[in-house]
């Protein structure tokens, strides 16, 4: 066989696996977009993928007055839980890594090594925990239950030190404290700017994260009114089987849920991209 037919069958292959790839995650998807426009008899019919009995301006007009629009009031939740705390989160994950990076304290490696255990232990395993000490200081069943324990992110800060280490000039941060600034200073105005494609990466991690959050607000939440919406969809969705028409009502909130993902991925990819490069490389 000839070296040019050999790489076009190699290429063909590759094409090919990819083809089938990219089809098999963006199924999920074609088949809510379509789903979102049924009523709850054209989706137990199993006829979602097509667009027979185009309904979806009336799926809207009974997601946003269901319960006086309670599905709004948890897109808000979820927007506030995800958007806050992984703004919060990133920043405090960047000023840990940069602190790492460039002072010298006791214990320094040895506490950097707990930061690395921490990546390894599964969030759930922490809910019940975390649940407790909540008890303990009165904050189950508020916004302060579930936005707190958020704003910790052991890999941000691992990446936030490697990110800080391959980018961050030493000799720039002697040159602004000859300059007079202020440690703050100094961390604000070179440091977090210097790093922030990473900032950027932790911040789409853990919004993600958050937004698909359903074990802590599970545990820490009873109030329908403080829901998110992965809580939120689950309780109608339990209650799909007595009563169908929350089918409709779940599937057009599902496809709503995911616009926020999409627009934070799409709106600052040249970012994440960068940081996610500068960490491998490093």
């Amino acid at each position: 066989m000839s070296a040019p037919r050999s790489r076009w069958l190699s290429k063909t292959a590759v094409n090919g696996v990819l083809a089938l790839a990219t089809c098999y995650m963006l199924f999920p998807l074609v088949w809510l977009v379509t789903a979102a426009t049924k009523d709850a008899g054209g989706l137990l019919a199993g006829d979602a993928f097509s667009f027979e009995g185009f309904d979806l301006g009336g799926n809207l007009a009974r997601l946003a007055e269901y319960h006086d629009g309670v599905y709004f009031r948890w897109y808000l939740n979820s927007l506030l839980y995800a958007g806050v705390g992984a703004a919060a989160c990133a920043l405090i994950s960047v000023a840990a890594g940069y602190a790492f990076h460039v002072y010298d304290f006791r214990g320094k490696e040895k506490l950097f090594g707990l930061v690395l255990l921490g990546v390894l232990v599964p969030t759930t395993a922490l809910a019940l925990p975390m649940y407790l000490l909540a008890s303990e200081i009165g904050i189950v069943n508020t916004y302060a239950a579930v936005l707190l324990p958020v704003l910790v992110n052991p890999f941000g800060v691992y990446l936030s030190r490697v990110l800080c280490a391959a980018y961050v000039p030493d000799e720039a941060l002697e040159a602004a404290r000859i300059d007079g600034a202020g440690e703050m200073r100094v961390f604000w105005s070179i440091g977090l700017r210097t790093v922030m494609p990473g900032f950027v990466t932790v911040f789409l991690f853990q919004f993600t994260a958050v937004w698909n959050n359903f074990f802590l607000p599970l545990v820490m939440l009873s109030d329908q009114k403080l829901f998110p919406l992965s809580l939120g969809l689950y309780a109608w969705n339990s209650n799909a089987h007595a009563e169908p028409d929350y089918y409709p009502l779940v599937v057009t909130g599902s496809l709503l849920a995911v616009v926020p993902l999409v627009l934070a991925f799409v709106s600052l990819q040249r970012h994440w991209k960068a940081g996610l490069t500068a960490g491998s490389v490093k």
